[in-house]
């Protein structure tokens, strides 16, 4: 899928607004991801990703990720886009939360990350009450949850290694673009 959430009704998806992410206080009434969060719910998996932590003057990225260093999944919604010659774009968008107490450090958001006993009922596409979706739109607990500043590097997408997710050495408080 491509990330980026593309709807149905768009005529040209080249010049329509893909958001990135959905906030979770306002998905089940918004047009744009309503009939998403109702019918086309996904998982998509990570074993961590990157906020930026103002420090100071600078934002220094810091990878996030669970204790257990364990994959994960955030709450997804997906779409099918169809053009006019059957053409067709499948795309998706990640539920946002206000951030745990760990993570309000680093940034006022936080995407929605589901518990594994879930994943069976956010993925039921008969499960279509929203009184029986909104109890999963939380924060995660931040108990299980970690992060470490990391390398400049993960700044430029050409870069795209194992130094993006390293933890930057104790004491380092600028670190390289290399």
């Amino acid at each position: 899928m491509q990330w980026g959430f593309i709807t149905a009704w768009v005529k040209d998806p080249a010049k329509a607004r893909q958001p990135i992410n959905a906030k979770s206080e306002t998905v089940a009434e918004l047009p744009t991801f309503r009939a998403a969060f109702r019918q086309r719910r996904c998982l998509i998996p990570a074993e961590g990703f990157y906020e930026w932590k103002q420090e100071g003057g600078r934002k220094q990225p810091v990878y996030i990720r669970m204790k257990s260093e364990e994959p994960f999944a955030f709450a997804g919604l997906w779409e099918r886009w169809v053009g006019e010659e059957d053409e067709f774009i499948e795309s998706c968008t990640i539920l946002t939360t206000e951030p745990n107490e760990l993570l309000a450090q680093v940034h006022n958001r936080m995407p929605v990350i589901l518990d594994p006993n879930d994943y069976d009922l956010w993925l039921d596409p008969d499960v279509q009450e929203v009184t029986r979706l909104k109890p999963f739109l939380h924060p995660y607990p931040p108990e299980q949850m970690t992060y470490y500043p990391v390398n400049l590097r993960v700044n430029n997408p050409r870069n795209d290694d194992v130094l993006c997710v390293e933890p930057l050495p104790q004491g380092v408080h600028r670190p390289s673009l290399s």
